[in-house]
């Protein structure tokens, strides 16, 4: 495992390059944005650790600059814990969220967690085509039509929404969720699919009302 850990504090780097070079895996430094950015467009990585302020290019805008170039998951790293900031960077497509102080063990296991999802998720033939009412989601393709206009929906979002219809009219919890759509539990925290959820039903509008909310415990899609 190749990681690329952005931040301008250089002792969290280092604390971060030691837990990585422990587990057996190979850590590259970056000490702002525009140095991520030129590391990324030179190097390939399994996953990238980005902080969110950081002089001269910021994580967010680096984040959108990676993603133009390659297709790697990021986890953020912020002493900044407001639902703003996770909405913003969730829209940006990074796949998990980390507030300051963390524990090292925790980000590793986040780190094994998003990785192993996102190599899981490649290639899995999915095949369906759901259509109810105006909303038309292609598995295969990876698309959703909202009256016959394209969502634009971040990955995450996608994995979600196909989780939901593939489990229609089942009762999931939110620790269910965060086990099969982020791949872990027990480092898992609600609100982070609340959150998600929150998006989702923005994209999907009016079809939002399929998305059930069942209080005290998680969703349920149903039509």
């Amino acid at each position: 495992m190749k990681v690329l850990i952005v931040d301008d504090e250089e002792m969290i780097r280092a604390v971060l390059r030691e837990y990585v070079e422990f587990e057996g895996g190979t850590a590259d430094e970056a000490q702002d944005g525009m140095e991520a950015v030129k590391k990324c467009r030179t190097e390939d990585y399994d996953i990238v650790l980005m902080d969110v302020m950081m002089p001269r290019l910021d994580g967010f805008s680096a984040v959108k600059e990676i993603k133009k170039i390659k297709d790697v998951p990021i986890i953020m790293l912020s002493a900044r814990g407001e639902e703003y900031d996770k909405l913003f960077g969730f829209e940006l497509g990074v796949d998990d969220y980390v507030t300051k102080p963390f524990s090292p063990k925790e980000v590793m296991a986040r780190i094994h967690a998003v990785t192993n999802r996102h190599v899981s998720g490649k290639g899995r033939p999915i095949g369906e085509l759901v259509e109810i009412e105006g909303l038309k989601i292609d598995m295969l393709g990876r698309d959703v039509y909202v009256d016959g206009q394209k969502a634009e929906l971040t990955p995450k979002e996608y994995e979600l929404l196909f989780y939901f219809v593939r489990n229609e009219g089942i009762a999931l919890t939110r620790e269910k969720l965060l086990a099969d759509v982020w791949g872990y539990d027990f480092y898992g925290d609600d609100r982070t699919v609340d959150t998600h959820v929150k998006m989702l039903r923005g994209n999907l509008k009016e079809y939002r009302k399929f998305i059930v909310t069942l209080r005290g415990l998680g969703y349920k899609f149903e039509r």
